[in-house]
């Protein structure tokens, strides 16, 4: 009874050591179930940053900024366009400055401010400094001079057209008028007298010759006032000869006339301060 005891010990003991294995067997399975749990549930956490990188694509939606620089780049090709455009009028112009119309003909008579009436000879052309430029050659005969006046100076220099005949009526007008003298030193009114008669306005000229202008019955001039009316009145009476075509010497007794029959040359001379 005692073998059969111990038998049924040895069973007893190797079924618990058999269950005790598969115990340790489960225990070791779950472990490894759960070792494999947490590694397939922390993949994710590895993977996040995966997830994550659409994120860093971003980017990406700044390609339309790119793409729009592409778009301004047609914008600034044609604001060069324009810009060589705009450019190009400043070259032509500069072949307009040579390439002007002809304000007088040959053979017309112009007046220049500081010379009084001059006659254009002909119209030549002369390279100058690497330009062709389109000249006036005009004469003046009483100085025996001779001058070339550029086609784009013209205006800037002052040279005109002769007075009409209506012009003229005007300005016998003027000379009809009363004599207007300022009540200032004699070396200021004569700088005024030069300067009108520089001016190669016919008007300012026309008031010169009348203010200067002394009738017999008055006294004499001076000396300077005497030249600055001589030199009046010969630039008036040109003028006044081209204008109606005759003598210059007729037209300076049609002004002596015109200034002695006057109105006011008996009168007393009107001052101004």
């Amino acid at each position: 009874m005692s073998v059969k005891k111990k038998t049924q010990k040895n069973k007893s003991k190797a079924t618990d050591n058999t269950n005790k294995k598969k115990v340790v067997r489960k225990t070791k399975v779950k472990k490894a179930t759960l070792k494999k749990a947490t590694t397939k549930k922390a993949a994710p956490k590895k993977v996040s940053p995966k997830k994550a990188s659409p994120k860093k694509a971003a980017p990406k939606k700044a390609a339309p900024k790119k793409a729009a620089t592409k778009k301004t780049a047609p914008k600034k090709a044609a604001l060069k366009r324009v810009t060589k455009k705009k450019e190009s009028p400043k070259k032509s112009s500069k072949k307009r400055t040579v390439v002007k119309k002809e304000e007088f003909l040959p053979e017309q008579y112009v007046v220049y401010p500081s010379h009084g009436i001059g006659q254009i000879l002909e119209i030549e052309k002369k390279e100058i400094a690497g330009q062709m430029l389109t000249m006036y050659v005009i004469e003046f005969e009483k100085e025996k001079m001779i001058l070339r006046v550029p086609i784009e100076k013209t205006k800037e220099i002052g040279v005109r057209k002769v007075s009409t005949r209506n012009q003229l009526k005007n300005i016998f007008e003027i000379l009809t008028g009363k004599a207007k003298i300022r009540r200032t030193m004699w070396s200021r009114r004569a700088q005024e007298y030069e300067a009108k008669i520089n001016s190669g306005d016919i008007k300012l000229l026309t008031e010169v010759v009348r203010d200067l202008f002394r009738s017999d019955s008055q006294p004499e001039q001076s000396y300077s006032e005497r030249q600055l009316y001589e030199a009046a009145r010969e630039r008036l009476s040109r003028e006044v000869a081209v204008i109606e075509k005759t003598d210059e010497q007729k037209a300076v007794e049609k002004m002596e006339t015109i200034l002695n029959n006057s109105n006011g040359r008996n009168e007393e001379l009107i001052t101004e301060d």
